[in-house]
C-alpha cells in the first residue's frame, strides 16, 4: 500500500505527456523576427491587436500594390496607342472631284463585268443546244476501257498537287504539331493550378508580402520581397495615401500609421551612416536642385541611443545644396528603431497628408 501512495517524478509525468503529441504533424512555428537588409513597410497599430493588424495590412496594401501595377500597365499602353500613328483612310461626303471620279470608275467597271457573264451565258447555251440536236452514234459512245483510263488519269492529275502539297508542307507543319503537342501536356486541370497556388502561397520564399515580429507592442512589420521589376514601399505608400486623401474611403481597422522602409540596419551611428548611403543618392543627389527635407526619429523599446546623435548623423549625411526646413519639408526621412534594428525610410508630404496615419487621413471633414 506504501508503494503504491508515492507521488509520481517528474520524468514519469514528461513521458506520459509524450505519448499526446502529435506525431509526423508539422508543429506551427512562430513569426520571424525582424532582421537587416529587408524591406518593406512600418505599421503601428491598437496594443494586442498586432496580429490582425499584419493580415489586414498585407491584404490591404496587396490591393493597392495591383491597382498602381494595373494602372502603369494602362499608361504604357495609351503612351503607345498615341505614338503609333493612325493610318485610316478618311472619306468626306462633300468632296466633288475625287468621289465623281471615283464613282465614274466603279460604274464602268461594273457594266463591263455584266457584259462579260452575258457573253459567257450565251457561249455556254449555244454549246448546250448544239450537243443536244447532234444524233449519238455507237461510235461515240465512249468504252468502258477508256472510261476507266480517263477516270485514273483524272485522278492522277487531282492527286499530284496534293502530293506536291504533302512534300512540301512537313517541314513548316511540323513545329506546329509539336507545339500543340507540348500544349496539350502543359495545360493542367483546376484541382492541380489551385494545389500549386496553395503550395505557393505556403512557402514564405515565394510570398510577395510576408509579416515579421518587431518585438515591440504595438508595432507591426510587413516584409516585401526585393525585386528589380516593379513599383516599391515608398512608391505604394505614396499611392495608397494621396488614393484615399482624395477617396476617403475607410480601408483599415487596426491599421493607424504606415511608413514605407526601404533600409533596415542596427541602431549604432556607424551603421546607419553605412546604410543611408544609397538611400540619400536615390532622393537627394547632389546635382539636382535644393530640396528641403526633415528628419523624423522614433525609437521604442530602446532607451541607450541619444536621439540628437542619430538625428545629426542621418541630417550631415544628405550633401550640401539641400537644406533642413522643419516647418515646410519638401521630403521626410523617417527613422524607427525597434529594440536593436532601425528602419529607415523617405516620404513625401508628410504634414499634408494627416502624417500618414489612415485613421485621420480618411476620416470625414468637419
Amino acid at each position: 500500500m506504501a508503494a503504491e501512495n508515492k507521488p509520481r517524478s517528474s520524468n514519469d509525468n514528461k513521458k506520459r505527456k509524450q505519448r499526446y503529441l502529435p506525431h509526423n504533424k508539422s508543429v506551427k512555428k512562430g513569426s520571424y523576427p525582424l532582421h537587416p537588409g529587408v524591406q518593406g513597410f512600418f505599421l503601428t497599430c491598437d496594443g494586442g491587436r498586432e496580429r490582425q493588424a499584419s493580415q489586414e495590412a498585407i491584404n490591404v496594401i496587396d490591393t493597392f500594390f495591383e491597382e498602381l501595377v494595373d494602372e502603369d500597365g494602362v499608361n504604357k499602353k495609351s503612351a503607345v496607342k498615341s505614338i503609333k500613328p493612325a493610318n485610316k483612310i478618311i472619306k468626306f461626303s462633300d468632296t466633288d472631284s475625287s468621289d465623281n471620279d471615283d464613282d465614274d470608275g466603279n460604274d464602268s467597271k461594273s457594266e463591263q463585268q455584266e457584259e462579260e457573264i452575258a457573253n459567257n451565258d450565251n457561249q455556254a447555251s449555244e454549246t448546250e443546244d448544239s450537243l443536244a440536236k447532234k444524233p449519238r452514234l455507237e461510235t461515240d459512245e465512249p468504252k468502258a476501257e477508256e472510261l476507266v483510263h480517263d477516270s485514273t488519269e483524272k485522278k492522277s492529275i487531282d492527286v499530284a498537287p496534293c502530293e506536291n502539297l504533302t512534300k512540301e508542307k512537313p517541314i513548316e507543319s511540323a513545329p506546329k504539331c509539336e507545339n500543340l503537342v507540348s500544349n496539350k501536356t502543359e495545360e493542367k486541370s483546376i484541382d492541380q493550378l489551385i494545389e500549386a497556388e496553395i503550395k505557393e502561397m505556403g512557402d514564405r520564399s515565394k510570398r510577395r508580402f510576408v509579416s515579421l515580429d518587431t518585438g515591440c507592442n504595438g508595432c507591426v512589420f510587413v516584409q516585401m520581397l526585393k525585386k528589380d521589376v516593379g513599383p516599391g514601399p515608398a512608391e505604394i505608400v505614396q499611392y495608397m495615401m494621396t488614393s484615399l486623401a482624395s477617396s476617403r474611403k475607410h480601408m483599415s481597422r487596426f491599421i493607424l500609421r504606415v511608413l514605407p522602409v526601404e533600409v533596415t540596419c542596427y541602431a549604432s551611428e556607424e551603421e546607419i551612416a553605412k546604410a543611408i548611403k544609397p538611400l540619400i543618392s536615390k532622393y537627394f543627389p547632389v546635382e539636382a536642385t535644393a530640396v528641403k527635407f526633415a528628419v523624423l526619429y522614433g525609437a521604442r523599446a530602446n532607451t541607450g541611443i541619444d536621439r540628437m546623435k542619430i538625428i545629426t548623423a542621418v541630417a550631415k549625411s544628405v550633401p550640401e545644396p539641400h537644406k533642413v526646413d522643419l516647418s515646410n519639408p519638401d521630403k521626410t526621412i523617417i527613422v524607427e528603431i525597434c529594440k536593436t534594428l532601425c528602419c529607415i525610410g523617405v516620404v513625401e508630404k508628410y504634414k499634408e497628408l494627416s502624417k500618414y496615419n489612415l485613421r485621420q487621413l480618411t476620416s470625414p471633414k468637419p
